[in-house]
């Protein structure tokens, strides 16, 4: 658990890289890409993941500039990197400029529960990996190059010096 911004705000910088590493390798073809006929395609998860750092952390008292969080996808994969990117810098700047490392304890009325700002910021961090794993098995499927996360993806094994995994 977070107790100062600071701590915060390394594992956000750190998690929005994986993320855009994730997000570069989307193509516009591979939005449409499902696990089944009636689940979820690329694109409403990596929109959904775009959508939730608003949606979550403007009701613990931030205004980031997110789109609404029943807004449709866009059509393209470079449309939803950028949105991420700039919703991501939003946030960020959000917590510097209004958050203390006091305010970390505070208890928020979210979701019908009391949360911690220090439990959010977890839970938003934890929402966004939940949700890039996803999209990893999702881009396999379609055909993509999946990026390591906490290690080389199985692509990445020979910069390793290791065989490629099977």
């Amino acid at each position: 658990m977070y107790t100062k911004v600071s701590e915060f705000l390394q594992d956000w910088e750190k998690e929005n890289e994986t993320t855009l590493k994730v997000l570069s390798n989307l193509t516009d073809d591979s939005l449409k890409q499902k696990v089944t006929p009636e689940g979820r395609d690329i694109a409403y998860i990596a929109w959904h993941i775009v959508i939730t750092v608003g949606e979550m952390m403007n009701r613990g008292g931030l205004s980031v500039d997110a789109p609404a969080e029943d807004s449709d996808p866009p059509a393209s994969a470079s449309e939803i990197k950028g949105k991420y990117e700039s919703v991501a810098k939003s946030l960020s700047t959000e917590v510097e400029t209004k958050w203390t490392d006091a305010m970390m304890s505070d208890e928020l009325d979210l979701y019908g529960e009391k949360w911690k700002r220090s439990f959010l910021c977890e839970a938003l961090v934890k929402h966004e990996i939940h949700h890039r794993g996803q999209l990893t098995i999702l881009m396999r499927q379609a055909g993509l190059k999946v990026p390591g996360a906490y290690g080389p993806a199985k692509e990445e094994w020979s910069v390793y010096g290791m065989p490629e995994a099977r």
